[in-house]
């Protein structure tokens, strides 16, 4: 059977039901919106941490120190292992190794004016910005002049200074008072927004030089909680662990099958943490779509298997002219394919807008890629085929005597 005359009569079958095609339409639609807004939602998401993770820093290599054990667990960071000499070696040692900075944190209340902020303080050297990534939107950053004088100057996120100077005046040359201590403001940092872990403002914090915060701000002036390190290339970021590992274990004098009273954590493990979660649920949630979509293939085999019985006669007058059980079996295959794609087509549309306005409304990222909607529409047209071919197999297997006796 010519293949333009089967479309018109599969047109003018489902014309004919409207409100049942549409219907039965309905759970194709929905089920390959559903596919779309999920996946968009999942790639949005895992797009969005890889911006996060990316925006920790370039190759970034952490070591936290210490570990105490608790409730048969060891838990690292609890106990003051590594030191600024550690840092020093591992960039004076490690030929894998571009930059390094010991950090100490202190929290504390920051005044300016009548403004008042509570956030964190993070004390590093002047290596810690290029470690970061981070540039200075505004003013400069510290030097090691600064570190090694433990000068009372700092260096503020864009969301701390929006806080501390609402009316939007620039902070640079300006003091704050940090626990009572008076600050200068070098610069502002360019805005980073949130955090991998969480959603935290990464732009609430203050930048100090390491020694003035283990000094002046802490009570324990010799303190480092971590030391952050950037490989010298991508390529040599397990070359750089590798090497940081043998220094550390040589300086702490841990023997050999003794456990390490340090931990090391690399940006990539970070970011394969987060993608294998965004995978996972991207996967849960693309599979509670299919399932209505399921639910809309066993629809148009239900509505299928009925046209069969309501078309009897019809299918029997047409064989008795001529018709082969192919031609039977390829007209309602198409019928079928035929609501699929329509439903499938429109439930691309659906999911499309759905996630433009999941972005509007709920501010979470979708990114609908060529891929999804391919995907979608290819499922559509397998769902319309596999679930109308037992109908169309029923139609031409009819006897056409049997069909034209039928009432």
């Amino acid at each position: 059977m010519d293949l333009l005359m089967t479309l018109r009569l599969a047109w003018r079958t489902l014309k004919r039901n409207k409100l049942r095609s549409t219907l039965t339409m309905l759970g194709v639609i929905i089920g390959v919106g559903a596919v779309i807004a999920t996946l968009a939602i999942g790639q949005g998401a895992r797009a969005s941490v890889q911006a996060q993770i990316a925006s920790l820093g370039t190759n970034v290599v952490m070591v936290m120190g210490g570990s105490t054990s608790a409730g048969g667990a060891r838990v690292f960071g609890l106990v003051q292992t590594l030191s600024a000499d550690d840092a020093d070696a591992i960039k004076r040692e490690c030929p894998a190794v571009s930059a390094v900075s010991a950090t100490a944190r202190a929290s504390g209340q920051v005044i300016s004016g009548e403004s008042n902020w509570s956030t964190q303080i993070q004390g590093a050297t002047e290596d810690w910005f290029a470690i970061r990534d981070w540039t200075i939107d505004k003013g400069a950053s510290f030097t090691d002049a600064d570190v090694r004088g433990a000068a009372k100057v700092c260096v503020l996120g864009s969301s701390t200074a929006g806080y501390l100077y609402p009316s939007g005046a620039d902070p640079t040359g300006q003091t704050v008072r940090i626990k009572n201590l008076p600050f200068k403001v070098l610069g502002v940092l360019s805005s980073k927004g949130g955090s991998a872990g969480g959603g935290q403002d990464q732009d609430d914090i203050i930048i100090a030089p390491l020694t003035t915060v283990q000094r002046k701000l802490t009570s324990q002036p010799n303190r480092v909680m971590a030391i952050l390190v950037s490989a010298a290339s991508a390529d040599q970021i397990n070359e750089a662990i590798d090497q940081i590992t043998q220094l550390l274990r040589q300086r702490h004098h841990i023997r050999p099958g003794q456990d390490d009273d340090f931990i090391i954590r690399s940006q990539s493990e970070f970011a394969n943490a987060a993608e294998e979660t965004s995978r996972t649920m991207t996967l849960l949630l693309t599979a509670i779509a299919a399932v209505s979509l399921l639910v809309g293939g066993i629809g148009i085999m239900n509505i299928m298997l009925v046209s069969v019985t309501e078309r009897t006669r019809e299918i029997g007058i047409r064989m008795a002219v001529g018709a082969k059980s192919g031609d039977i079996r390829w007209q309602f295959l198409v019928e079928s394919a035929f609501l699929s794609l329509v439903g499938g087509a429109a439930g691309i549309i659906l999911g499309s807008g759905a996630s433009s306005l999941i972005t509007k409304i709920a501010r979470w990222p979708t990114i609908v890629s060529p891929a999804s909607i391919l995907l979608a529409f290819f499922f559509s047209a397998a769902i319309g085929i596999f679930f109308g071919y037992y109908p169309a197999r029923k139609a031409s297997r009819l006897d056409p005597i049997e069909a034209l006796r039928y009432e």
